[in-house]
């Protein structure tokens, strides 16, 4: 696709915040990055780095990626949005996710019924809140405003916010991975966060954005929708070592988050056509023999979702990704290596 744009990803805290991360957020501010993103799973959340490197940014776009939608209440997450994009002068974009039953039932403590069904909902009211139209009012099968349960008071009322949003639509991208729920992002959202995007999988997802457009019944909802996907470079003259540096991030999501018949990333990876060695990746990882595991997975698996090797070979591989439905690629890394990293996408 032409003029693709450029972003910055974060990433996950590990035992505390990643090193160099404002660093590579200012430079990605000098150097004209379209995007910063920051994470969130059970450990840092994602909101307050982003405020914090934020503050020192002046023109960049500052993103979720992603908000954990059972961790917050629609409200709550509504309210940290419009508070954020006051704050960055119409810079935010509220990037939400179901996340996976390992992590909603295990920290959040909240059960993990129907995420299609429970995402249009909280998208429902998310915009409602935004638009600050007038009191809040939503009865569904998950969020129930005012509450109606037999366990409330009966007291609570609909109500509007105190504070007027800056944008009363701020973009709303959903991370997704499973068909249905890629084609719900078209529907209802104004972006989509794709995680393990493969350029040769960019027909199958096309489909699945056209059919969530036309369920919209919107035909201009296409116009302006955004597909900004991470996607891992790592230079080197070794290709197999260039490789190897990805393979253990492969092996965790493939094969140890979530459990066997339950694992949406392990689901992305048969899709594609490595389903064999997914259920060889899941069978060692779960069974603690992470380094065989990473061990396990093909460099066409790893060429599959990131770009590895000398720069020639790299940057021969780039008109696939530029080619492909995604509008921003999310770079991540040190701010030494991001003018490099976005001189081979500009190139």
């Amino acid at each position: 696709m032409d003029g693709l744009r450029l972003g910055y990803n974060t990433g996950y805290w590990s035992s505390g915040p990643p090193s160099g991360a404002l660093e590579g957020v200012l430079e990605a501010d000098r150097l004209g990055f379209d995007s910063v993103w920051t994470a969130e799973a059970y450990g840092s959340d994602a909101l307050t780095p982003l405020a914090w490197w934020g503050s020192r940014t002046e023109r960049i776009r500052l993103g979720t990626a992603i908000m954990q939608m059972s961790a917050r209440t629609p409200a709550a997450t509504a309210m940290a949005a419009i508070t954020l994009d006051h704050l960055s002068g119409g810079r935010f974009i509220l990037g939400i996710g179901a996340s996976g039953p390992q992590v909603v039932e295990g920290w959040y403590g909240r059960p993990y019924p129907r995420p299609l069904e429970r995402t249009r909902e909280y998208v429902t009211i998310l915009r409602d809140i935004i638009a600050r139209e007038g009191p809040v009012e939503f009865h569904g099968r998950h969020h129930d405003l005012p509450y109606s349960g037999a366990d409330g008071t009966g007291l609570g009322k609909a109500l509007k916010s105190t504070v007027h949003p800056l944008r009363n639509r701020i973009p709303i991208f959903l991370a997704a991975e499973g068909p249905k729920n890629v084609t719900l992002s078209a529907e209802i959202c104004d972006g989509w966060l794709p995680l393990f995007f493969s350029p040769r999988e960019d027909a199958f997802y096309r489909q699945c954005l056209e059919d969530g457009f036309a369920a919209s019944g919107n035909s201009e909802r296409k116009e302006g929708f955004e597909v900004a996907a991470t996607v891992t470079v790592i230079p080197g003259d070794d290709v197999e070592a260039c490789a190897d540096l990805v393979r253990p991030f492969l092996a965790l999501y493939a094969g140890g988050m979530g459990a066997r018949g339950a694992n949406f990333h392990f689901e992305v990876f048969a899709r594609m056509g490595y389903e064999s060695v997914a259920e060889e990746v899941q069978a060692l990882y779960l069974e603690g023999r992470k380094e065989e595991a990473a061990r396990a997975i093909p460099l066409e698996m790893v060429e599959d979702v990131a770009l590895v090797g000398p720069i020639d070979k790299i940057r021969s591989e780039i008109p696939r990704w530029r080619e492909s439905c995604l509008t921003t690629v999310l770079l991540s890394g040190p701010a030494s290596s991001l003018p490099s990293m976005a001189a081979l996408f500009e190139g």
